[in-house]
C-alpha cells in the first residue's frame, strides 16, 4: 500500500477484465480503519485482502466499509469483510438497494422484458442466446451484503479519524454514487465518477428502458465541478491519482456532447441501436463488450430523445429505429 496523503492508503486490487485493477482505499480512523471500496469477489481479492489485513494495515480492525457504489469490482467483499470484523457498510441508499435487486436476480432465467429490450436493439437470435446463458451472474461476483446499511447522502459530513469527508452524489455511471471530499487533505474519492484517462459506462438497461441516464451524468459532473474546488488530489478507482479536476470534468462533457452530435447528424436517415456503435466506439464491439455498447448507445439516443431531437418507433419485428426529427440541431 502507498500513502498518498496524511491518514490516505493507496491499494490496487486485481481484476478478471481487460480493465484489470481497481484502487481501494484505507483511511486511518483511531484505533482501526475504514475502507473505501473492497474488490470483487474472487479467490485472488480475499488472498491479497489477507496480506493486506495482516501486513500494511497492521493488523488493527476495520471500523467500517464505505462503498462509492454497487458494481461488483466496489461492492464485491464488503460482505466479506463487514462479516469479518462485525463492522457496518456505509452506502447511498440507492446503491444499496439497487446491489441488493441485482444479486436477487442470481439463477432466475432471463425475463421477457430484458429479450426484448435487447431485441428491440438488433440484436441476433445468436447475442439473445448468449444473454440468456449469462443473465444473473452478477450475484456470483459478490458476497452476500449485510442485512442493514448505514445510509450516506448528499453533504453528509462523516468524521473518520482526525479528519471531516463530505459525501459528493453523482449519478448516470450508476444511481446515487458516492464521493467523498476531505477539504482539509484537498483530497476527492472520486470512485467511478471521475476518471483520468477513461469515460465510466453511462448505460441504459432493461430495468428502466426509456431511462436518460446521460442527461443525469452530465448534470452531476457540473454540480461536482461547483461543489469541489480544483486543486484538490483526485484518487479515482482506476488508473492513477491526478490533479486538474475541473479540466477534466470539462473534458468528459464536451467529449459525449460531441459524441451527441455526431449520432444527431447521422440520424438524418432511421438507424438501430446497434447500427451507431461505430459512432460512438473507437474498438469494435465483441461479444464480450456487446451488453455494455448497447447500454451506452441507448443513454446517448435516450438523451436526444429528451432533448426533443429524434424520435423512435418500432417495427414489425419489434425492433426500435432512430431518426432525427426534422431540423432537429444540437445548440
Amino acid at each position: 500500500m502507498l500513502d498518498v496523503a496524511p491518514g490516505v492508503k493507496w491499494q490496487r486490487m486485481p481484476l478478471p477484465f481487460a480493465l484489470n485493477h481497481i484502487n481501494l482505499w484505507a483511511l486511518e480512523d483511531g484505533d482501526g480503519w475504514t475502507l473505501v471500496d473492497t474488490g470483487m469477489k474472487t479467490p485472488q481479492t480475499a488472498a491479497t485482502w489477507e496480506t493486506i489485513l495482516a501486513g500494511p494495515l497492521a493488523g488493527r480492525p476495520i471500523k467500517r466499509v464505505i462503498c462509492t457504489h454497487m458494481h461488483p469490482d466496489h461492492v464485491g467483499m464488503a460482505g466479506w469483510l463487514t462479516r469479518r470484523f462485525n463492522c457496518p457498510l456505509w452506502m447511498t441508499r440507492l446503491e444499496y438497494v439497487t446491489c441488493r435487486m441485482l444479486v436477487a436476480d442470481t439463477g432466475r432465467e432471463a425475463p421477457a422484458d430484458g429479450l426484448r429490450f435487447y431485441g428491440a436493439a438488433g440484436w441476433s437470435s445468436a447475442d439473445l442466446e448468449r444473454y440468456k446463458a449469462r443473465f444473473g451472474e452478477f450475484g456470483n461476483m459478490v458476497y452476500t451484503l449485510p442485512d442493514s446499511f448505514h445510509r450516506l447522502s448528499d453533504r453528509d459530513e462523516i468524521v473518520i479519524g482526525q479528519h471531516r469527508w463530505q459525501a459528493v452524489i453523482g449519478r448516470g455511471h450508476s444511481p446515487e454514487h458516492l464521493c467523498l471530499y476531505c477539504p482539509e487533505l484537498r483530497v476527492l474519492i472520486s470512485g467511478d465518477q471521475v476518471l483520468p484517462k477513461i469515460t465510466s459506462n453511462v448505460s441504459v438497461f432493461p430495468t428502466e428502458p426509456a431511462a436518460d441516464p446521460l442527461s443525469d451524468w452530465l448534470a452531476s459532473l457540473s454540480a461536482i465541478r461547483a461543489a469541489v474546488p480544483d486543486d484538490v488530489c483526485v484518487l479515482p478507482a482506476h488508473n492513477e491519482p491526478f490533479q486538474g479536476l475541473h479540466a477534466r470534468i470539462g473534458q468528459l462533457i464536451d467529449g459525449h456532447e460531441r459524441s451527441l452530435q455526431r449520432l444527431l447528424q447521422a440520424l438524418s436517415e432511421p438507424r438501430r441501436v446497434t447500427d451507431v456503435f461505430s459512432l460512438l466506439f473507437r474498438r469494435p464491439v465483441s461479444e464480450g463488450t456487446l451488453q455494455m455498447a448497447t447500454g451506452e448507445a441507448v443513454a446517448h439516443l435516450n438523451c436526444l430523445i429528451h432533448r426533443g431531437l429524434v424520435r423512435s418507433q418500432p417495427d414489425g419485428d419489434g425492433v426500435s429505429w432512430y431518426q432525427a426529427l426534422s431540423g432537429a440541431t444540437q445548440d
